[in-house]
């Protein structure tokens, strides 16, 4: 009999392993506590959608409609479906359907998978993740600001460097369709340097254009008409109160005339966070205002602003940072010797547990349950602040060992604890503070006695 073809993950959609888990619980953990601090709720939408959402607020000629969404019939009943390219549509979406800005503005935050059909490469996958905050129903440039400084509090909290902020306005649609002719005159005068990429957008798209990263082109589009010069008294003034926001709480930023956003919604305050660490996927977060995104969707005209930030680049650069300790697996670790003491060890565990901890219990392998020695080399990589060790003698004494498994060898200590006191003892021992060193800072605020 042939053996089985072996089955791997799609193309450009990665596994996360546990190895690599504490990373990204340290940047979902510090990203929600910071997210939460300013106000923000979460909010979770579906993985997939009706595909004429992205076409309609995307836009029917960017590159991800035309080019990289997962888009398909349902089968069942004709449906056209399109797993998500991004966040922001869904949110609108559902701010839209459940009317939740009826009462007032709305600060919300998402995370989930995205999908788009590009190359995969460093830094660009077809299933990746992001983590993402709107604010909706603000109209003001303090919310832009907020929402910058909100950034670069994380990048703080991560201990991330060598992040620039790059910052440029947009405008409204009126400015853009001005600026818009005339960049357009202007580029077909240069024709002959448009690479085949430009030739098509030239039309369609040719702000995009401006954001080619062609060494060929760079000088001309360098002198291209620049939108700044385009915007109204409004618009300036709203990019001015942002710059001022920025500038006294000290945020260093670049104002980059050719920074555009790649889709049509966007309108004004532009932003990207960007590092020169992680090659061409250099922008780990971007984002920006887009009022005519909500009456689109056939809501009533409603300020918004937002930023999504791509979480394996972000995770990348922390990895650059070294391997953060490797957290406890458990406080405690269940080791046994016997059947009677299997028995007796599940009901400690279960007790242990009621009160709180964290509990691993040893089982078998396919080479058996393992020696006394083997279990406690588990015991120790585990992690575990204590072993607790069952054997014949302690089922004959009504007591098990409870052996202290941090710090240096001879601080560790062993005791004989009668089986109803080891719940207590343990909680006195942990959280009481009497364990000590780095590998033993658990929090357990959640511990509760029965």
């Amino acid at each position: 009999m042939s053996k089985p073809e072996k089955i791997v993950a799609i193309k450009g959609m990665n596994d996360i392993l546990p190895q690599d888990a504490p990373l990204w619980e340290l940047f979902e953990n510090t990203t929600e506590t910071i997210l939460k601090s300013y106000g923000y709720q979460k909010i979770v939408t579906p993985i997939v959608e009706q595909t004429g959402l992205f076409a309609r607020a995307i836009g029917a000629v960017t590159d991800i409609v035309e080019k990289e969404m997962y888009s398909f019939e349902d089968s069942m009943n004709g449906d056209q479906l399109t797993l998500r390219p991004e966040g922001t549509a869904s949110v609108v979406r559902a701010v839209l359907e459940h009317n939740l800005v009826y009462d007032g503005p709305r600060r919300l935050w998402y995370k989930g998978p995205m999908f788009r059909h590009e190359r995969p490469q460093r830094g660009r996958y077809r299933q990746f993740f992001q983590f993402g905050a709107e604010a909706i129903g603000f109209s003001g440039p303090d919310i832009d600001a907020e929402m910058i400084m909100m950034s670069r509090r994380l990048w703080d909290d991560l201990g991330l460097q060598n992040v620039r902020l790059e910052l440029n306005s947009i405008g409204n649609a009126e400015e853009r369709n001005r600026h818009r002719a005339d960049l357009i005159v202007y580029l077909e005068k240069h024709e002959d340097i448009l690479d085949a990429e430009a030739k098509r957008r030239l039309h369609s798209n040719p702000l995009r254009i401006l954001d080619t990263k062609n060494p060929a082109m760079q000088e001309m589009v360098n002198a291209a008409p620049r939108l700044l010069d385009y915007l109204g008294e409004e618009s300036l003034a709203h990019f001015n109160g942002v710059k001022a926001l920025l500038d006294k709480n000290a945020v260093q930023y670049i104002v980059n005339p050719r920074l555009v956003r790649g889709l049509d919604y966007y309108n004004r305050t532009v932003f990207e966070w960007v590092t020169d660490e992680l090659g061409a996927q250099g922008t780990i977060c971007a984002g920006g205002r887009y009022d005519p995104l909500i009456e689109t969707f056939g809501g009533k005209p409603t300020p918004a602003v937002g930023f999504a930030m791509g979480m394996e680049r972000i995770i990348e650069l922390m990895k650059g940072l070294g391997e953060p300790a490797e957290p406890n697996v458990c406080d405690v670790y269940m080791v046994h010797q016997g059947e009677e003491a299997q028995l007796q060890s599940f009901i400690l565990a279960e007790r242990i547990r009621d009160a709180g901890l964290d509990v691993v219990l040893h089982c078998a392998t396919p080479t058996g349950a393992g020696s006394f020695k083997s279990q406690m080399k588990k015991a120790d990589g585990s992690g575990a602040a204590f072993a607790v060790i069952i054997g014949q003698d302690e089922i004959a004494n009504n007591a098990a060992q409870v052996k202290t498994m941090r710090g240096e060898i001879g601080e560790q200590q062993q005791a004989s604890v009668p089986f109803e006191e080891v719940v207590d003892y343990l909680v006195d021992q942990i959280v009481g503070g009497h364990v000590h060193g780095p590998d033993c800072d658990h929090d357990h605020d959640h511990v509760h006695r029965h």
